[in-house]
């Protein structure tokens, strides 16, 4: 029987906003309730157009910021960073991955730094241990140990990506948020990252929360979607069922708007 990794029970998040100089402020709310379940060595797509919440909910999945109401589970236990710091232990369960991989490294450290921080941070590994285990993870990534002191500009972008995934993996995850994290490569890099990532999670059972607007890159990496509008979840069903199938009108609408959505057709646009 799976485990569940990560439970989320109608979260919210509110943001409050002034008015103007006169006008009273009001309150946003940017979550309306979203309940979900992700299964161990799953990945949990979440689609939805810019403004849907999606990132929103991502920062709450990986305790940047805390809900407003609803219960947050990992590995059973409730987290609630309003109330309570985050340990250790916390922080190591749930990585996340940016769309932009240059702006999430930094451009003053070498590529073994970058990797090795998150050890100095949250371990007790001695630097010979860190150093090691960074460039075990640079050969997992599809890396060497000869980009160990190499600084991020000296990377194409889809490098640059595999090195953040690396870091995302220092701390021996449960959970990894991946927010949007082939849209700024090119069709043929893309390709090369979402095999990577599969090839990643069978090897560690890792599992994925994935956000995207991508339609192909989700029915390729995808178990189940979970889509989004205005804050809201309109329809979470398996990846071959609401690819077959849509039923909330928002996805049959979202769907017909995208090219054909598969993996082939991103390699046939890529081969030409």
């Amino acid at each position: 029987m799976s485990k569940t990794v990560l439970s989320a029970k109608n979260l919210t998040r509110d943001y409050h906003v002034k008015g103007g100089l006169w006008g009273k402020s009001e309150t946003v709310r940017a979550l309306k309730g979203i309940s979900f379940d992700v299964q161990e060595g799953q990945t949990l797509a979440i689609v939805g157009e810019s403004g849907c919440g999606k990132s929103t909910l991502a920062r709450i999945l990986t305790l940047i910021d805390p809900a407003t109401s609803g219960v947050l589970e990992i590995d059973g236990q409730a987290v609630d960073i309003s109330k309570t710091k985050l340990t250790p232990e916390l922080r190591q369960k749930v990585q996340i991955v940016f769309q932009n991989p240059y702006g999430s490294l930094n451009p003053r450290q070498k590529i073994g730094k970058v990797l090795e921080e998150p050890l100095l941070l949250n371990t007790n590994l001695s630097a010979a241990e860190r150093k090691q285990r960074a460039l075990s993870m640079l050969t997992k990534v599809g890396l060497g140990p000869e980009h160990y002191h190499r600084y991020p500009h000296m990377f194409s972008g889809g490098q640059r990506q595999r090195i953040a995934i690396a870091r995302a993996l220092m701390l021996t995850p449960r959970l990894l948020v991946l927010d949007e994290p082939v849209s700024a490569l090119d069709l043929s890099v893309q390709a090369q990252i979402l095999n990577l990532l599969a090839d990643l999670q069978e090897e560690l059972n890792l599992t994925y929360v994935f956000i995207s607007h991508d339609l192909s890159v989700v029915r390729y990496i995808a178990d189940e979607v979970l889509v989004m509008y205005f804050g809201e979840v309109v329809e979470h069903r398996s990846r071959d069922d609401i690819f077959a199938d849509p039923q909330h009108e928002y996805t049959k609408t979202l769907f017909s708007a995208t090219p054909r959505a598969d993996i082939e057709s991103i390699r046939a646009r890529v081969l030409g």
